[in-house]
């Protein structure tokens, strides 16, 4: 949630109404801000109760407002450093050099008659979690959220294995509210660490697009974990391939199977999304 934050932070300044989606320069911009936050996550998100994460800094106005200066709008900056936020040292952490892939990961959206909201993401971790059933329940295997890398050059890295300590996660389960507390989207998503790409690609596409949810959800997805900009196969943005190599990207075309399942409210009606790339479906009663 903290890195979606970021990216959304991060293209404040830019006029993302007035691009079109599923354009050149809509992966380009959402690229260049993942970089940014992709960047941050890596060197600081941890247990903080192992970990000084510095939330506040991550998420502080004039430090994001500097990082988006980083983001030329005709040329990719390539791979990106952590920025400093505010009251932060990083000078002892060392960016976490593994990216977690992420299987058996489920969401759901739910709002109820009385305008309750849910929004949940679950996993039991890699096919079949642990392996192992007990009650009729498959245990989780969350260990392999932890950087399977200790440290790099004598400095810890933020999100290593240590006795009680919780893993990392890239579950980015979120819920909307207008000025006044009103209730405007829930959405969510399985997919790894790519889910943080899914989420904002669909908060971006329902709340600066307006486009319904569904259509929303269903945008083809583009994904950049500050390296590689990934396009979704056997869709309309891979022929932005060549334009995008040409702005300074490294391009990948993959299968982008997220799960994204989300509600949209738009003058007090409920509009349900639900993923058609797995199994998913909206309902409403």
């Amino acid at each position: 949630g903290l890195t979606v934050l970021q990216i959304l932070l991060l293209l404040e300044n830019q006029d993302m109404q007035a691009v079109e989606p599923g354009s050149t320069q809509a992966v380009h911009l959402i690229s260049e801000a993942s970089r940014l936050a992709y960047a941050d996550r890596n060197l600081y998100i941890g247990d903080d109760d192992f970990v000084a994460v510095p939330i506040d800094g991550m998420l502080d106005k004039d430090y994001l407002a500097g990082r988006a200066t980083l983001i030329d709008p005709a040329f990719s900056k390539g791979e990106a450093e952590a920025g400093s936020p505010p009251g932060e040292d990083h000078s002892h952490l060392a960016p976490d050099p593994d990216s977690a892939l992420g299987y058996s990961t489920s969401h759901v959206s739910i709002v109820d008659r009385d305008g309750n909201a849910v929004s949940m993401t679950t996993s039991i971790e890699q096919a079949f979690g642990s392996r192992l059933m007990v009650g009729g329940f498959m245990l989780n295997n969350q260990l392999t959220d932890f950087s399977f890398v200790p440290e790099v050059d004598g400095m810890p890295v933020a999100n290593r294995v240590e006795p009680g300590k919780r893993p990392r996660s890239s579950m980015a389960p979120m819920i909307v509210l207008d000025q006044d507390g009103g209730l405007v989207m829930v959405i969510g998503s399985p997919g790894g660490s790519r889910i943080i790409a899914y989420v904002a690609k669909t908060m971006i596409a329902g709340l600066d697009w307006g486009l319904d949810i569904q259509t929303a959800i269903a945008l083809p997805h583009h994904v950049n974990r500050n390296g590689r900009t990934e396009l979704e196969e056997d869709t309309p943005l891979t022929a932005h391939a060549s334009d995008l190599e040409d702005m300074g990207h490294e391009i990948a075309e993959n299968t982008l199977t997220s799960g994204l399942h989300g509600v949209l409210v738009e003058n007090g009606t409920l509009y349900g999304g639900a993923d058609p790339r797995r199994e998913g479906t909206a309902l409403g009663q």
